[in-house]
């Protein structure tokens, strides 16, 4: 299998704090409003916008919200000009980062993300510079507790799903990305809960950090992800559970 974006795992892991300071809200509204506004409001008609709904409700998310946010991207109510775009560079120990942002003000998002870069020692690269070294999935968590082994193999093989591999606590399944309604379909279908449902920028292979690197590299992610215009960040890192809880203890 290919490389795990290990960022979008611990972020997962701080979701509840994130959702506490509003910021996980934040950025789900940013993205049923451009999905609305970009593919119109009807939720079944609309793949983009049915995958940003169903991770709000994930999420819990009041239903109010998500229609405000709707009808914000649909003009029935009035929004804010969002625009959409990436930044790309290189993190401490060389590490690829991809920055996808939603903003209103792109001059101000590239000045605080590139601000960050050289705060942690990375680089802000041009567009192209680590792109080519992810591939975009379609991307499942399940909770080991949430499913039968067995059912949750035979339900990937069915739906034609690339890989499942056993992630500790989770079971994770990657899909095309233009199948990730199928696989959701698929869960539901079984009555299956997921604790991630996205599509993803998933690196084709790992760099192992440790040390100061591994250190930077969660600050300089963490920092990032705090910018009100980022949407999600992927990355080629990996840190080991051990090195991670060394870490934690320090």
């Amino acid at each position: 299998m290919s490389g795990h974006n290990k960022w979008s795992t611990i972020k997962h892991k701080k979701g509840a704090a994130d959702a506490k300071r509003g910021k996980l809200f934040s950025k789900l509204i940013k993205e049923i409003t451009v999905a609305a506004r970009m593919g119109g409001g009807d939720i079944e008609g609309n793949s983009r916008l049915r995958s940003a709904v169903a991770t709000a409700k994930t999420a819990n998310m009041p239903k109010d919200n998500i229609d405000r946010a709707i009808k914000k991207g649909t003009g029935e109510l009035e929004g804010f000009n969002l625009e959409e775009t990436s930044y790309e560079g290189y993190g401490p120990g060389g590490v690829a980062v991809l920055v996808n942002v939603l903003t209103d003000n792109k001059n101000r998002a590239v000045a605080d993300i590139r601000h960050l870069f050289s705060k942690y020692n990375g680089n802000l690269g041009e567009t192209g510079c680590v792109s080519w070294m992810f591939d975009k999935k379609g991307f499942a968590a399940v909770p080991k507790d949430a499913v039968d082994e067995e059912m949750l193999y035979d339900l990937a093989l069915e739906i034609g799903a690339e890989d499942i591999s056993d992630e500790g606590n989770e079971f994770e399944i990657v899909i095309a990305p233009d199948e990730i309604e199928t696989l959701r379909e698929a869960l539901e279908g079984k009555d299956i809960k997921y604790s991630q449902l996205e599509v993803q920028m998933i690196p084709q292979t790992n760099v192992t950090l440790t040390g100061k690197q591994a250190q930077q590299t969660l600050k300089l992610l963490d920092a990032l992800e705090e910018l009100d215009d980022v949407q999600s960040i992927s990355s080629n890192f990996d840190i080991s559970d051990e090195e991670m809880a060394q870490m934690q203890g320090s």
